[in-house]
């Protein structure tokens, strides 16, 4: 039995004074008397401790600004993006005249059961959190898998930019290679620049520090003056920005029709990063598009400012004689690799006038450096034509 029933009784069944029990329980008078009206309209039920809650409120967010910021979670959700409240705010700013909180519309969200607790989390305070201070300061790269509407296997390769978040390139291979993350930097690289560094886990496309070599993708990042880097082994989280990303690609990917083929996953990954870039506003950018930021500074540069900035990937076959052909400034060069390599595949890495052919497993035959005025590069050196002409006439 609560004291308020208590007092009641005492004064109603017990006859004893209401100012007496007012100045033995340390309570006003005024409470007591109030106690006793309610009981005398009401009964016991009228007695029980009340809602402090106000009737109205001024300021509460009225009935249809609510259905509008529950049509527009199921609306994001559905098409596979953020429907957090602070996504859900920026989406409001076109259709309600006065956009509630954020905290306001995840109170909505919560009352609604459209929040998932997650206890487990660690605090965001407790994170330390780095940033790069520029555009092209840092590049992250990883791969994520995926799977076709068949269940064939796939790779997707990202590429982020540390400050603005900006997806550089995003492209899916049946398995990612060497050559293949060579190809996706210069792709990004021919968009956007060269970066200062480039950040990656240890996978064996991005790393041969297992095997106590290089691949052909730190070959050619060291090659322009970018640092390499690479995440402590088994720490994800150093690479958290392009991890943070697969997340929010593979939930745009499953609102989306299943891929029948590679190339319509590409066009949905080319899909993808426009919106995300142009029109998705990031919480860690103040809502602004990772296309904004990456334009509102300067942009950082690797440490060697004469690096070339056209180069291509190329695959190709040595033919019969032990060379391989290249057009340079207009130009085919003929560069002489050896005859015991003749009839190999191979892929040549060109940027501007430095060369390099690899086997297809990454593993370098030759480099070298073209010279504008030359069309024949043996393996001793540059030949003029008439020396090339004559050792291979010889060897037939």
């Amino acid at each position: 039995m609560g004291r308020a029933r208590y007092l009641v009784d005492a004064v109603v069944v017990g006859g004893q004074s209401p100012n007496e029990l007012a100045r033995s329980h340390a309570i006003s008078r005024s409470w007591l008397f109030e106690l006793l009206r309610r009981f005398r309209e009401g009964g016991y039920p009228a007695i029980e401790p009340r809602s402090r809650r106000p009737h109205s409120c001024s300021h509460q967010v009225g009935p249809e600004a609510q259905t509008t910021i529950l049509a527009l979670r199921q609306e994001l959700t559905a098409a596979g993006d953020d429907a957090g409240a602070h996504s859900i705010a920026h989406h409001l700013a076109g259709r309600l005249e006065q956009v509630p909180s954020v905290t306001t519309i995840w109170r909505i969200l919560k009352r609604h059961g459209l929040i998932t607790p997650q206890p487990h989390k660690r605090p965001r305070s407790s994170f330390l959190r780095f940033e790069a201070q520029l555009p092209n300061e840092m590049w992250q790269c990883d791969s994520t898998p995926w799977q076709l509407a068949d269940g064939s296997p796939i790779e997707i390769l990202n590429m982020l930019d540390d400050h603005s978040r900006l997806l550089l390139n995003s492209a899916a291979y049946p398995t990612v290679k060497a050559l293949d993350a060579v190809q996706a930097f210069t792709t990004a690289a021919d968009n956007y620049g060269l970066p200062a560094s480039f950040l990656s886990d240890n996978a064996a496309v991005f790393s041969g520090r297992s095997r106590g070599g290089k691949v052909p993708l730190e070959l050619e990042l060291e090659r322009l003056g970018i640092e390499v880097k690479h995440s402590t082994p088994y720490h994800p989280q150093t690479c958290g920005k392009v991890e943070r990303l697969h997340q929010t690609l593979k939930r745009y990917l499953r609102r989306q029709p299943p891929a029948q083929s590679l190339a319509h996953l590409q066009l949905q990954l080319d899909n993808f990063r426009s919106h995300y870039n142009q029109q998705r506003p990031h919480r860690a950018l103040a809502g602004r598009t990772p296309l904004v930021a990456f334009n509102a500074r300067i942009k950082a540069t690797p440490r060697l400012p004469t690096a070339p900035t056209h180069y291509r990937v190329r695959q190709d076959q040595i033919d019969s004689h032990g060379s391989v052909t290249i057009r340079y400034l207009g130009r085919l060069r003929h560069i002489r690799v050896g005859v015991q390599h003749r009839n190999r595949k191979v892929h040549l890495l060109v940027a501007a006038a430095d060369v390099r052919i690899l086997t297809t497993d990454g593993q370098l035959i030759r480099q070298l450096k073209l010279d504008p005025d030359r069309l024949y590069f043996g393996l001793g050196g540059r030949w003029p034509v008439h020396n090339v002409l004559q050792q291979e006439s010889g060897m037939s």
